[in-house]
């Protein structure tokens, strides 16, 4: 048996020697240099409000999201009807009512005509009305008065049209129509500033302006237990046939209180009969009397209402016993 070289043993011994572990090294703790930095406090915010899906006028301000716009709520009738100036309310005296079927934080629209026949006179009224939120609402309105045979006789000519534009705001401050306490209404303060389009005419009979703004405050309450709704409005104004023939005196009459007074009975959620009265200064001298009417209003849809009454207007320039039928057409979203 040939024999294993000497050498190669030698190597295969070395080979089986385990080898010697390396020198112990002391632990050390990584990234020593940044656990022992020294960090300053982060400060603690507090989580972001989500954003809200309101706008316009809440109960709590304006609000900076996307609007609902013409998205009605309002259980029917609770925005009334519009008045002959053009705002919300009854067909002859301001409610402080909102116009529009928006709830808080939506944007809400209503527009009208109204007619009234007189044995002498002819009214037309139109117009449109915005509301924001239950809170705010802003109208304009147009109103032609025709005196048919009576302006002849006045020596104004056959059937001259009187004109009056009125442009209106309303502000909520207190209360609800139909929620919270039963004895606290809501209740709104406002202005409509008219403007006659006959100011040498109106001033040749005496006023002693062609424009001026009234100022009211309207308390308004629906007592849903017993189908009661009542409303009472003071209105500061100088008008003359509600603006028709200008404004105050050059006699020196003025600004003076007024009343407005309502009341209505719910028959159904759609319809409702009730009493209007409404006061009127006599500046011009020419036996101006108070207004008043009986009316029934019916919705026939959500946002379509018809308004028909019975009108007292008293005398008008003279013309005494002008009384007849008013009739008017709102649309609300």
């Amino acid at each position: 048996m040939t024999s294993i070289p000497s050498c190669l043993i030698a190597l295969a011994q070395a080979a089986a020697v385990p080898a010697a572990p390396p020198p112990a090294e002391p632990p050390q703790i990584a990234y020593a240099p940044v656990l022992d930095a020294e960090v300053a406090p982060t400060p603690i915010r507090r989580a972001v409000p989500p954003v809200r899906t309101a706008t316009a006028f809440e109960e709590d301000g304006v609000q900076t999201a996307k609007a609902r716009l013409f998205k009605g709520g309002k259980l029917v009738l609770t925005n009334g009807v519009s008045t002959v100036e053009g705002s919300s309310g009854g067909g002859i005296a301001r409610w402080a009512t909102i116009a529009g079927r928006q709830m808080p934080g939506g944007i809400g629209l209503s527009t009208h005509a109204t007619a009234i026949e007189l044995p002498d006179y002819g009214w037309r009224s139109y117009g449109v009305a915005v509301g924001f939120g239950d809170r705010l609402e802003l109208s304009v309105s147009r109103a032609d008065f025709d005196t048919r045979d009576v302006g002849a006789a006045l020596g104004i000519g056959q059937g001259y049209t009187f004109n009056m534009d009125t442009f209106g705001a309303k502000l909520r401050v207190a209360g609800d129509v139909v929620y919270g306490a039963a004895w606290l209404p809501q209740v709104a303060v406002g202005i409509e500033h008219k403007r006659s389009r006959d100011g040498a005419l109106v001033r040749a009979l005496g006023a002693a302006d062609d424009e001026s703004t009234d100022v009211t405050l309207s308390a308004t309450k629906l007592v849903l237990a017993r189908s009661l709704l009542v409303n009472a409005t003071v209105r500061y104004t100088e008008a003359n046939e509600l603006g028709l023939l200008g404004f105050g005196t050059t006699a020196g009459a003025g600004y003076a209180l007024q009343f407005e007074g309502s009341l209505g009975y719910q028959l159904s959620r759609r319809a409702v009969v009730g009493a209007e009265y409404r006061s009127k200064p006599d500046n011009l001298g020419l036996g101006e009397d108070d207004w008043m009417d009986i009316f029934a209003a019916y919705a026939l849809t959500d946002h379509l209402t018809l308004t028909a009454a019975y009108v007292d207007l008293g005398s008008i320039a003279t013309f005494s016993d002008q009384r007849g039928g008013f009739l008017s057409a709102q649309v609300a979203f």
